[in-house]
Parts: structure tokens; C-alpha cells; sequence
């Protein structure tokens, strides 16, 4: 899946559109607590939507020889995303497992990718395949895993509202998409 190319975050409209949400909930943007509030909301989206503007190829390119043939895991990394439906934040623990082909990753570079997919508006089962395939490709191992457990704002504040609920998604490619055994060795590794 080609990455999306940089696009300048435009902090104007963003300002705009907060203005005008604010009157169309019936608030006074002048009032003297939100009279910042669109700027503060521009540069928000700066950090939790910097996603647009990485690669993930980026953090897997600097690869160590291994003879390790066993699974290597990561698990609970925590991550924050929003909703591409209702704009609101979803998050939880993502774990990753892959069994090398020679080469390995420093283990800060899975939470880097993690971050570079998180940081866009999303769905949970994209998010999952995006990291899966990043790893995939950058490292080439002869299989990944990856499982995501999150709670999301739009089922715990509105709608349903269910508070507490988590969704589970999971991305198995290469040998690990129809070896159950070493299926079941990452779950038993991850704590599930």
C-alpha cells in the first residue's frame, strides 16, 4: 500500500472550522476561556495527526543481522488514534510479533511505526494492516502478527455508550497467517 505524501497541515482552516463549530454548538467563541481555543486546536492536531507527514519505512530501514529463528514479541504498546467516523479517540495496547529472516529491528522502531499509523484519522482494522504490512516490507521476515485491543469514545461516550467495551482486531501475514501453532504461541507470549 503506497504511504500518502506530506500534506501542509493548514493551522487557518483549522481555526476556521473550530470558530465555526463553536458557534454552531451555540457557543460564544469571544468568551474568554475559548477565545484561544481554535489556535490551541490547530496545533493539537500538529501532534496527534503528524502521522500524515511519516513513513514507517523510515524507522524499519536500519536492520542487525540475527540468527535468532524464534518469535520476537512486543507486546502493550500503548497507542492514541481518532475515529475517522466521529473525530473521536480511540486507544489501547497493540502487540506485534514476527519471526525473522536474518534480520531483526531495534524494538523502539515497532513503537515508531505504531505511532506513524496511529497518528491519523482512523479505523482499528486498517491501523491493524497498516503496521503489519509496514513490517512486512521494510523487514522482510518470514512472518508478523499483530493484535490491537482498544476502547473507543464513539461506543463509550455516545451512542451505545458502553464505557470499558474493547475491540479486537488481528493481522497475521507471511507464515503466520495459517500457522496455528505459532498463532497460539503469540497469544500464549502476548498474555491471551
Amino acid at each position: 500500500m503506497p504511504e500518502r505524501k506530506e500534506v501542509p497541515m493548514n493551522h487557518e482552516k483549522i481555526k476556521q472550522a473550530v470558530q465555526l463549530f463553536l458557534e454552531g454548538i451555540g457557543e460564544d467563541p469571544e468568551r474568554e476561556g475559548l477565545q484561544d481555543t481554535p489556535r490551541r486546536i490547530a496545533d493539537m492536531c500538529g501532534e496527534i495527526f503528524g502521522g500524515y507527514g511519516q513513513e514507517a519505512g523510515g524507522h524499519l530501514s536500519r536492520t542487525f543481522s540475527s540468527e535468532v529463528g524464534g518469535m520476537v514479541v512486543e507486546r502493550d504498546i500503548p497507542f492514541y488514534s481518532v475515529c475517522e467516523h466521529h473525530l473521536l479517540p480511540f486507544f489501547g495496547k497493540v502487540h506485534i510479533g514476527y519471526i525473522p529472516d536474518g534480520r531483526v529491528v531495534g524494538l523502539s522502531k515497532l513503537s515508531r511505526t505504531v505511532e506513524v499509523y496511529a497518528r491519523r484519522a482512523q479505523i482499528q482494522e486498517r491501523l491493524t494492516d497498516q503496521i503489519a504490512d509496514a513490517i512486512m516490507t521494510e523487514l522482510r521476515p518470514k512472518g508478523v502478527m499483530v493484535m490491537i485491543e482498544a476502547e473507543h469514545l464513539c461506543m463509550s461516550m455516545r451512542g451505545i455508550q458502553k464505557p470499558g467495551t474493547k475491540t479486537a482486531t488481528c493481522s497475521a501475514k507471511g507464515m503466520l497467517e495459517k500457522d496455528s501453532s505459532r498463532q497460539q504461541l503469540f497469544m500464549k507470549l502476548i498474555g491471551r
